[in-house]
C-alpha cells in the first residue's frame, strides 16, 4: 500500500514540472521578439563654402601690401593749365583774342584694410579753378566785346571702400575697385567786363556725387605702387546759389545720372602702404 502511494506522488510531481515546462515555453512564444541591435554608420556631409567670384580668388597672404590690418596713404596732384596764342581763336559765335587759365587739384587720401584685400577709407582734398578771356560775340553784326575773369575754389570729402582682387597669384599686380561718396563745397566769382559796366555773379555750391571707379594697382617698389582709376558710374546732386551785383539771387537744382565712361577723368595716384 505504502509504495501505491509513493508511485502515485511521483506521477503527480512529474505531471506538475512538464505542465510548467510547457507553460514557460507557451509563454515564450507569446513574447515579442528581441531587438537586434545594429550599428549604423555615419553620414558625414559637407558643409558647402559660400559662392561667388570673390571666394574664388586667389588668396591673400600675411606679408602683402593688402593684407588685414595694412594701412594706406597717399596723394594726388591734377594740373591743367590753357592759354591761347598770338592768333585769335574762332569759334562758332565769335572769336577769342586772348584767354587763359587753370585747373588745379590736390587730395590726400588714407585707408585701413578691415580684412584682406578690402580697406575703408577718405580722400579730403582743395582744387582752385581760374581763367580770364577776352572775346568778341558776332563781331560782324553786334560786335560785343568783353573781358570775364572767373575764380573758384572748392573743398570736399570723399569716404570710400575699396576691394583689390589678385591677378595670377602675383604680389605686384592687382586690379580694384572704389566705391565712394564724395561732399564737396565750393564758392566762386564771376565778373565781365564789356567796357561800360562791370557786372558780377558770385556763387555758392554744394554737391553729393557716387560713384564706382575701376582700376589697376602696380606694385613698383617695396611697399609702393602706382594706381590708376577711370569713372564708371556716377548719381550726383547739386544746389546753386547764385548773386548777381549784389541784388538778385537765384537757386538751381541739378540731379544728374551719369552711366558713361568718362575716359577723359584718369585718376593717377602715388599710395604707400604700411
Amino acid at each position: 500500500m505504502k509504495g501505491l502511494f509513493l508511485t502515485a506522488a511521483l506521477l503527480c510531481l512529474c505531471s506538475v514540472s512538464a505542465f510548467g515546462a510547457e507553460a514557460d515555453s507557451l509563454v515564450q512564444k507569446n513574447e515579442a521578439p528581441a531587438k537586434v541591435e545594429t550599428s549604423t554608420p555615419t553620414v558625414t556631409t559637407e558643409v558647402p563654402k559660400s559662392g561667388g567670384l570673390l571666394e574664388a580668388l586667389y588668396p591673400v597672404y600675411p606679408d602683402e601690401a593688402i593684407a588685414a590690418g595694412r594701412i594706406q596713404g597717399g596723394a594726388t596732384l591734377s594740373l591743367i593749365q590753357a592759354n591761347t596764342e598770338d592768333d585769335a581763336l574762332n569759334i562758332l559765335i565769335g572769336d577769342v583774342y586772348e584767354g587763359e587759365g587753370y585747373m588745379f587739384t590736390v587730395q590726400v587720401f588714407g585707408g585701413y584694410f578691415i580684412k584682406n584685400a578690402l580697406a575703408v577709407g577718405t580722400h579730403l582734398g582743395y582744387s582752385r579753378t581760374w581763367f580770364d578771356i577776352d572775346f568778341s560775340i558776332l563781331e560782324d553784326i553786334a560786335d560785343v566785346k568783353q573781358q570775364r575773369k572767373y575764380v573758384s575754389n572748392g573743398f570736399f570729402a570723399q569716404p570710400f571702400l575699396k576691394n583689390y582682387m589678385k591677378v595670377l597669384d602675383s604680389k605686384n599686380l592687382y586690379l580694384f575697385n572704389e566705391t565712394s561718396v564724395m561732399v564737396k563745397y565750393s564758392y566762386g566769382i564771376s565778373q565781365t567786363d564789356d567796357g561800360e559796366e562791370i557786372d558780377k555773379t558770385r556763387n555758392k555750391t554744394w554737391s553729393i556725387e557716387a560713384g564706382i571707379n575701376p582700376g589697376l594697382c602696380i606694385m613698383v617698389l617695396n611697399r609702393f605702387a602706382f594706381e590708376t582709376s577711370v569713372g564708371l558710374l556716377g548719381l550726383s546732386t547739386s544746389v546753386i546759389d547764385v548773386e548777381e551785383n549784389g541784388e538778385s539771387h537765384s537757386r538751381l537744382v541739378f540731379n544728374m545720372v551719369n552711366f558713361t565712361i568718362n575716359l577723359l577723368a584718369l585718376d593717377f595716384s602715388l599710395v604707400y602702404f604700411i
